[in-house]
């Protein structure tokens, strides 16, 4: 989860005009080119500089990331919710996000050549793409083995990694050719309403898909006990569905374009929501025979029509890094973040109430119905169903725009704690985690240094320390 690692090809400068006035004035007689006084002088300013809150803001998430991953077993309160609620994990990849936004406009910020920066987008977000399938497609094995390997007729195609990639390509290209920036003026909103427009239009995509079509039985094939990929050693369960604009776990439009698109045996073979009360799995990872049957179903969690609303999440940190980019008074950055983020959590608790009070008449989340359909941890819209005939209600997503009102605040806070009073000493560790943030991912998050640390074990391959840790805390 990691790109904010877009912002990890290279460098975020401040304002191309404030380092410029950084530099010295060249001599006026034209001597001392070769002069080592001056080379020493001048060479300090030929690095650019990095916007110390951004980098701090990606390291929180980078430190949210790793918390959440390995602490969510011990403490599930702060692992995913298994569909409906709200935790603390669920907040990790719109912050990721939301900060691949902010990067983009500053990346991006002055680019001449169009053609130019578009190819430079899309190698940047394919090298993503592939680095997340090698790291989340099932190469790597993890605690389960010390081998590795995948068999690519069951190699998971999207992941996080994957999912950010595409949100960094659409706003990648958004900011290169749908952006109306004159020569001497540029406007927070008038130079950027295209993106705004775009935004509107793949929510609308999305909103179509999602409770246009019709979503009918389905059915899949689980291995038996051996393992083996014979069919007559494999299970079939049938999901009855024959239904439209459905947002439970079983049929779901997200899911059944991705059975289709990408077929079953390329989707997350792990899906939280397995951990429902209505699947009642033990310990051992076993479900009863009495579980419904979409309980041994693939689901992938960053699935194609989820990936949609992902791009829209980085599309409004876009407009944030436009006010950073542009705006060199930080009262006035100040003031328009404050802006953008109460008119969206206003906006999203006023829509959510309003579409699900009429037959939610239970605890808060349940009023609001913070559900996490297909199980995507940034959706931007949440509508819901409400009467016996599922009439949709308009309603924003509320987790969606507490995420954008939470990551703006925090932005806020870092960019005056860090950048304008300069108390970087509180979060220098932070911001070497934003740094290396695409390094951290890979080694940490992906289970890479899980994978070397067992690879010393004590006489049998169980007695290595990572096995004893598992033993001890999670098993507990």
């Amino acid at each position: 989860m990691a790109m904010a690692i877009a912002a990890g090809y290279g460098q975020i400068p401040f304002d191309e005009e404030m380092q410029k006035s950084f530099r010295p004035p060249p001599s006026p007689t034209g001597a001392g080119d070769d002069d080592g006084a001056d080379h020493q002088l001048l060479k300090p300013y030929k690095k650019s500089k990095r916007l110390a809150s951004l980098d701090a803001f990606r390291g929180l998430c980078v430190l949210l990331m790793i918390v959440v991953d390995y602490g969510g077993s011990v403490f599930p309160i702060i692992g995913h919710s298994p569909w409906n609620g709200l935790h603390l994990a669920d907040f990790v990849m719109p912050f990721f996000l939301f900060v691949v936004g902010i990067s983009i406009a500053l990346v991006y910020k002055k680019e001449p050549n169009r053609s130019e920066a578009t190819w430079k987008a899309v190698g940047r977000a394919a090298k993503l793409f592939l680095l997340g399938i090698l790291l989340q497609g099932g190469f790597l094995h993890g605690l389960n083995s010390l081998t590795y390997g995948v068999d690519l007729e069951r190699i998971r195609l999207l992941g996080i990694l994957q999912r950010i990639s595409i949100g960094y390509l659409v706003g990648a290209l958004c900011e290169i050719w749908l952006s109306r920036r004159t020569r001497r003026e540029v406007g927070i909103l008038t130079s950027y309403y295209l993106h705004w427009v775009a935004a509107f239009a793949i929510i609308a995509v999305y909103l179509g898909l999602l409770y246009g079509l019709y979503v009918p039985d389905w059915q899949f094939f689980v291995p038996g006990q051996g393992y083996s990929d014979l069919p007559l050693d494999a299970r079939a369960y049938t999901v009855k569905c024959s239904v439209r604009g459905d947002v439970g776990p079983a049929c779901n439009s997200a899911g059944m374009i991705d059975r289709y698109v990408l077929g079953i045996s390329h989707l997350y073979a792990k899906p939280v929501y397995k951990n429902l009360k209505e699947c009642n799995i033990s310990r051992d990872k076993v479900f009863p025979e009495s579980a419904p049957s979409w309980c041994h179903a693939p689901f992938d969690p960053e699935g194609l029509l989820s990936s949609l609303t992902a791009a829209v999440t980085c599309l409004i940190g876009l407009q944030y890094g436009h006010v950073l980019a542009h705006l060199q008074d930080h009262k006035g950055r100040l003031e328009n973040w404050c802006v953008f983020s109460v008119a969206f959590l206003v906006l999203g608790l006023f829509l959510a109430l309003l579409g699900t009070v009429p037959y939610q008449q239970t605890s808060l989340f349940n009023q609001l119905h913070v559900d996490h359909f297909c199980y995507s941890r940034h959706h931007i819209l949440r509508p819901v169903l409400v009467g016996k005939n599922s009439k949709i209600a308009a309603s924003l997503f509320l987790k969606y725009n507490l995420n954008n009102a939470f990551s703006s605040h925090m932005i806020s806070w870092g960019n005056l704690q860090v950048d304008i009073y300069g108390y970087r000493w509180v979060t220098l560790p932070l911001e070497w985690m934003g740094k290396h943030a695409l390094s951290i991912f890979i080694v940490v998050s992906s289970n890479l240094a899980v994978i070397v640390i067992q690879g010393f074990y004590w006489k049998s391959p169980q007695n290595n320390l990572m096995n004893c840790i598992v033993s001890l805390f999670v098993h507990q």
